[in-house]
């Protein structure tokens, strides 16, 4: 490969959120972290030297969106997605998640039930109950070792008054790419009652080989009319620390009132690094990316077999996008507490305990294996190790 995806780069003592936590959140300085999703890759070059020349500087003032910068995010999209997004239709936001509670707040009632697909990546229930809004949960249904959509119970929500959905797609933790006639699918129940859907898309680049993420709003106008697509270049690219973010929205009216909510919240001004790194990646690090997913799909294969002859009653979700592995650890027999003994005191690892997902993913393990593959072998060889020895 151009690109080495090997090289274990030490992150300790960099303010890391995921390498300098393990004693606060887990106890032990020493812990192994495959948890929290950003990798352990270094970014693309051409990423590194724009942030290299806009330091170079030597001044931080306020900054402005450029041209440039929207016209990279419309290249990428038509590019790798086949969709012919406008510039004008392009709304900044400092995160995804950020972009998923404004939506809430300005596209649903206090009170009211937002629908999301369990389990699922956590925030989706905070950025809901810290609103003031009900969760309504659409449990994914579990056959031929993947998740399908529950699309007779989902419907039942949306007759009982639900009119906002929070999708995640690719889904975190299943690792699902949901095809084109799933998310027509649902996309026309959604057009059916009236639903709104706010599209969580921050993975959308990450799709692994053999598999093709299509944007819910690039389907058809009509379907992009109900569509708020929240996306990055942080998690494609590992650059999440920059903290920027986008969302790109069709329909005026919605695009207007999201618009104005970021202005009265001063959410709208350019960060000084940001949209050049973004601009970067978009333009020069398409090859960097398709290395990387090929690389993360080496760990998939490695992970999923080394389960297998190593600890054969857990059983893994093989992912089609991602670079987040499901465990399925119910055989164990262990509750929450237990799991995470097992993994912070006696394997000295940290995946994610499941019951963060939702109720349904109680038994369940997310390993993130955007990392060396020596890290992998590391932190699987000290898990198996701990749990044959219990």
């Amino acid at each position: 490969m151009k690109y080495d995806f090997d090289r274990r780069i030490d992150r300790r003592n960099t303010r890391s959120y995921k390498w300098d936590q393990s004693e606060k959140l887990f106890g032990d300085k020493d812990i192994l972290p495959l948890w929290v999703a950003d990798t352990d890759f270094a970014s693309p070059p051409a990423v590194r030297e724009v942030i290299e020349k806009r330091a170079a500087i030597g001044m931080y003032g306020y900054s402005i969106r450029h041209d440039g910068y929207l016209q990279a995010i419309v290249d990428w999209y038509r590019r790798n997605h086949g969709w012919a997004v406008e510039p004008e239709w392009i709304i900044d936001s400092p995160g995804v998640v950020t972009s998923l509670a404004l939506a809430v707040e300005l596209f649903s009632e206090p009170g009211a039930a937002v629908v999301i697909q369990t389990p699922v990546y956590y925030p989706f229930y905070d950025v809901i109950r810290n609103n003031g809004r009900t969760v309504a949960m659409n449990p994914l249904l579990h056959q031929g070792g993947r998740f399908e959509m529950d699309y007779g119970q989902l419907e039942k929500l949306f007759q009982d008054g639900a009119k906002l959905m929070l999708l995640c797609s690719p889904h975190n933790p299943g690792g699902r790419v949901w095809s084109e006639d799933e998310l027509r699918k649902l996309g026309e129940l959604c057009r059916q009652y009236g639903v709104t859907i706010v599209s969580d898309e921050i993975h959308g680049d990450l799709a692994l080989p053999g598999y093709t993420h299509r944007p819910l709003a690039s389907l058809s106008p009509e379907l992009a009319e109900i569509t708020i697509s929240c996306l990055a270049a942080t998690k494609t690219f590992n650059m999440p620390g920059l903290h920027t973010s986008f969302i790109i929205v069709s329909d005026p009216a919605k695009r207007r009132k999201l618009d104005q909510r970021f202005k009265a919240l001063s959410l709208h001004m350019a960060q000084h690094f940001a949209q050049d790194a973004v601009e970067a990646a978009f333009n020069h690090g398409e090859d960097w990316l398709e290395q990387m997913k090929e690389y993360v799909a080496g760990n998939v294969e490695f992970a999923i077999s080394y389960l297998a002859e190593h600890l054969p009653e857990v059983k893994p979700m093989r992912p089609e996008g991602t670079y987040l592995l499901w465990v399925d650890c119910r055989a164990l027999k262990l509750d929450p507490a237990g799991l995470k003994d097992l993994m912070f005191r006696k394997a000295k690892v940290a995946f994610t305990e499941g019951s963060v997902f939702g109720t349904d993913g109680e038994g369940w393990l997310r390993i993130n294996l955007g990392c060396p593959r020596s890290i992998v072998e590391e932190a699987l060889e000290a898990f198996c190790r701990a749990a044959n020895d219990r």
